[in-house]
Parts: C-alpha cells; sequence; structure tokens
C-alpha cells in the first residue's frame, strides 16, 4: 500500500508539528545571526591587512585615521586602543573586554541553536516510539493481519525521526560555523591589539584626533 505525504504528516502527530515549529524558529535564527555576523565582520580581513602593514612601517597616525574612517567594530577596538590614554597595561586590559564584549554579541542565541540541533532528533525519535506502540496496538486490533500492517505504521512513524534529523542538522552546522567565525574574530583583534599595544607602548596617542 502507497502511502501518501498527507498520511505520512497525519501519523507524525503533534510531534510533527512542533518539530516544524523548530525548524521555522531554528532558520530565523540562522537568518538573524547571518547578517549581524556579515556586519560586523564585513571588511575587517581588509582592514586588518592594512593595519599590519601600517605598523611594519611604525606609521600609527596612518592607522589611527584609516580605522576612525572604518566604522566596523574592529576598526573601533583598535582606534580606541591606540587612543586610549594609560600605559600598556590599561590598553590591554581595555582590549580584551571590548573584544570580549563584541565576541559575546556575536555568539548571542547560539545556545539556542544548540540545544534546537541536540533535542531534535530526541523528540523526533520520541515520536517515532509513539508511533511504533501505535502500530502495534493498531496490529493486536486486527486478527490475522498480516506484517504489512505493523510495517506501514512504523513507515509512517519514522517520519518523525527523519524530521528530527531535518531540524537538527542545519542547526548543528550553523551554530559550528558561527563558533568558529566568533573565534576567528576575537583572536584576530587580540593578535592585532597586541601589536598595536607593543609597537605604541614607550608613546601616547591618546591626543590623536
Amino acid at each position: 500500500m502507497t502511502i501518501t505525504f498527507k498520511q505520512l504528516i497525519s501519523a507524525g502527530g503533534p510531534i510533527l508539528f512542533f518539530l516544524l515549529g523548530l525548524s521555522i524558529y531554528s532558520i530565523a535564527l540562522i537568518w538573524e545571526r547571518w547578517s549581524t555576523y556579515k556586519k560586523t565582520l564585513q571588511g575587517m580581513n581588509d582592514l586588518l591587512r592594512k593595519v599590519h602593514a601600517l605598523l611594519k612601517t611604525g606609521e600609527i597616525k596612518q592607522i589611527t585615521d584609516l580605522c576612525a574612517h572604518a566604522k566596523t567594530p574592529a576598526g573601533d577596538i583598535i582606534y580606541k586602543v591606540i587612543t586610549h590614554y594609560g600605559g600598556p597595561v590599561e590598553k590591554r586590559e581595555m582590549a580584551e573586554k571590548a573584544v570580549e564584549w563584541q565576541a559575546s554579541r556575536l555568539n548571542k542565541s547560539l545556545t539556542a541553536l544548540a540545544t534546537i540541533g541536540s533535542i531534535s532528533p530526541f523528540i523526533g525519535l520520541f515520536g517515532t516510539v509513539l508511533g511504533v506502540i501505535r502500530a502495534f496496538r493498531d496490529l493486536s486490533m486486527y486478527a490475522g493481519a498480516g506484517p504489512s500492517v505493523v510495517a506501514n505504521g512504523i513507515a509512517e512513524a519514522l517520519v518523525n525521526t527523519a524530521a528530527g534529523l531535518f531540524v537538527a542538522i542545519p542547526a548543528i552546522v550553523a551554530y559550528n560555523y558561527f563558533v568558529h567565525k566568533s573565534n576567528d574574530f576575537a583572536s584576530e583583534l587580540n593578535w592585532a591589539t597586541e601589536q598595536i599595544i607593543d609597537k605604541t607602548a614607550s608613546k601616547d596617542f591618546s591626543g590623536i584626533l
């Protein structure tokens, strides 16, 4: 007997609709995080390449001007490190706090994605178990019924397992991608600010406009 799409949806029951809701929420989170990451990281690699090139020639004033006009989180942090009043220790503390704040902003909502990716397969499995129980209950109601009754019931029930994996895989992939990007952002900025602090340790640029 052929199982139709409508029958699969019906067999999935409330669990399938719950997973559908999780899928929609997960996609919304991924899109929102993607937009935030794109805005935050846009132009960062190009900016850091220019900063590193200028550091080699000791052109701190040019770095300050470049970062002041960059209008990006990375440029803002580097600008504040250069113009911050205080010694290397104070600048290092300020840079660490600024990078940490930006990283926490990037990591916002990632816990929800990780949770969805972790629990969705189990929710799907739970729905499948309920479906299998229902299939055997139906079998007991039909004396002399063949194995096709159970087979069809189990096939319908497995739709929840498939749906759980369908929800979990994109969420886990997106979570790992965003965490990787956030770690790269923090690592590259920490390295850049450390280089700048070492280069400007004996100079005071707090008066640069």
